[in-house]
């Protein structure tokens, strides 16, 4: 079979599955999956596909900012398995830090029953959430990112710079084995990055749409994190990637 027959197929079998696997491809058209492979650079030089741990996905647009109305009417169910399942981890007389974002909110909305705790929060929502707490909040202050809630600015960053604390709970806007966890602004990643830099451990709480995802600025790589608690949706391939670097909840 000539070399741009069998690619054709290839992009036909990718844009009917999303994906593509090479050992699959290499019985289904009966060739060496070195020959897959092969093929598959040809095509991710070309622009067509993204080359993944044994295959190729469709390439995406990059992730932008999500407005806060938009993103609390998503996954919700997720985002509240993924709360319960991470509040264990949270202990009595510690100091966490929350990130901005639905997650982290609905992990707030959990904490608020606790007492012996101090949070930090570059966001108002967690912060409003948290007002009838026991709990003691700070925030950390800055310009107000209208329509998401977030802080940002100098003044974010000085407290930042400041602090220490026992665990930073970090949301994420997009997630992809090679590009790492990112997000729409330089802003936004340099704040997720001092909060990383001031805690003993960090965790990535996020659920399963945010993976196979790129956004514009680079946070971090998974070896700069403990852990990921996510739902279901990730699958087995993803999970086995992420496992050589991360634990995985």
């Amino acid at each position: 079979m000539h070399p741009n027959k069998r690619r054709d197929l290839v992009m036909k079998a990718i844009q009917e599955d999303g994906k593509v696997e090479i050992n699959k491809l290499s019985d289904e058209l009966n060739v060496s999956p070195m020959t897959i492979r092969r093929d598959l650079v040809q095509l991710e030089e070309d622009g067509k596909l993204i080359r993944t741990h044994g295959g190729a996905v469709l390439p995406k647009p990059l992730i932008t900012e999500t407005p806060f109305s938009t993103k609390e009417s998503r996954h919700t169910e997720q985002k509240k398995l993924i709360a319960k399942k991470t509040l264990p981890f949270i202990k009595d007389g510690q100091t966490i830090i929350l990130d901005s974002g639905t997650t982290t909110l609905e992990l707030a909305r959990l904490l608020s029953a606790r007492k012996d705790i101090t949070v930090i929060t570059n966001d108002i929502k967690i912060a409003a959430e948290l007002l009838d707490s026991q709990l003691k909040v700070f925030i950390t202050g800055g310009e107000l990112q209208t329509n998401v809630g977030a802080l940002y600015g100098p003044q974010t960053h000085q407290f930042l710079k400041s602090i220490h604390v026992d665990m930073f709970f970090l949301g994420a806007h997009a997630i992809e084995m090679e590009a790492g966890i990112t997000s729409p602004t330089f802003e936004k990643s340099l704040i997720k990055q001092l909060m990383i830099e001031a805690a003993e451990t960090t965790w990535l709480v996020a659920d399963s749409s945010k993976f196979d995802q790129k956004a514009f600025s680079k946070v971090c790589d998974f070896d700069q994190i403990s852990g990921f608690i996510t739902d279901e949706g990730i699958s087995d391939d993803q999970k086995e990637q992420l496992s050589h670097y991360i634990k995985i909840i």
